[in-house]
């Protein structure tokens, strides 16, 4: 009998066990999924005159336009969320005093405030200097969205990024300032491209939270997808009923094909990543030159490995 790292292998009973809770936890599921198709169609929401809504060119329209403003607002905050992130990263490793309290207060100030209430007070704030703001001051709900999104996810981001620096191998760093490097270049050249490496996965999980919450800009009439989809559901009438249900469902599947879109070419990336990447020797068999006269294969030997005549 095999046994795992983590656990001992199951034996006859509990694999039989196992396929048993199998069994009924997915005749559970389909069961849910029946009943609630047998509850659609008992309300009305699955007759073809619900869904025939979508056919029209208006309705396309809205829902074209709904995405390309999530999109346009997800682009310019998830850009400046990492570069916003970046900065407080790095400021909150500062060896200045003044600097890291000033950026770990920035980060647990817009981490603990809700997302919403920020996005709100920007609004707010925007509409009331909007004659002195200019051109922001005439799309006050698309910047008080961006910008919320911005120093919300920007201060998770920092986060991540300052947790996958201090991951970057303490031996590393040490070798880096004894070939002469300073501060700023042991960052960017050893300590960034590792942390970006190996917090990837957060980083993207980061953004794809990003990109779900752009339908908080509903609140403050700004429209992108989920402002667009409540709007068509008050507006049409289908059988003497607003198709809400039809309406929903829609635009939830919209947003999960955006986000398992950005998954996919997260994934991509780690995977492009992974292929490039080069190992390091194993710290455990330190290198050193070849003795003189030896052929030269750009290899060194391993200490404590000699050959025997």
């Amino acid at each position: 009998m095999s046994s795992s790292v983590l656990y001992d292998a199951p034996g006859p009973k509990a694999r039989v066990r196992n396929r048993l809770l199998s069994v009924i936890g997915a005749g559970a599921i389909v069961g849910l999924v029946v009943f609630a198709v047998y509850r659609l169609h008992a309300k009305g929401q699955l007759e073809p005159e619900v869904w025939n809504i979508f056919n029209n060119a208006g309705v396309r329209a809205n829902i074209r336009d709904g995405v390309l403003s999530t999109l346009k607002v997800f682009a310019i905050a998830g850009v400046l969320s990492l570069a916003l992130g970046l900065l407080l990263a790095v400021a909150r490793l500062s060896d200045h005093k003044v600097v890291r309290v000033l950026a770990a207060g920035f980060i647990e100030l817009f981490r603990a405030v809700p997302l919403l209430i920020t996005i709100y007070a920007l609004w707010v704030l925007v509409l009331s200097y909007r004659t002195d703001l200019g051109v922001i001051g005439e799309n006050s709900a698309f910047w008080a969205l961006v910008v919320g999104l911005t120093v919300y996810n920007g201060s998770v981001q920092a986060e991540v990024l300052r947790a996958g620096i201090n991951a970057v191998p303490r031996g590393q760093v040490e070798a880096a300032y004894a070939l002469g490097l300073r501060k700023s270049q042991v960052m960017v050249l050893v300590q960034l491209p590792q942390a970006i490496r190996a917090m990837l996965p957060s980083i993207i999980s980061q953004l794809v939270v990003t990109l779900k919450d752009t339908s908080l800009g509903y609140v403050i009439m700004y429209p992108e997808l989920l402002y667009k989809a409540r709007e068509m559901a008050n507006n049409i009438i289908v059988n003497d009923e607003n198709p809400i249900t039809a309406v929903v469902i829609v635009v939830g599947a919209i947003y999960i094909a955006l986000c398992l879109a950005l998954s996919s070419l997260a994934s991509w990336i780690e995977k492009r990543g992974s292929r490039s990447k080069t190992g390091p020797a194993d710290p455990g068999q330190p290198v050193v030159p070849a003795p003189a006269g030896a052929a030269d294969t750009g290899t060194g030997t391993a200490v404590g490995k000699t050959d025997r005549p």
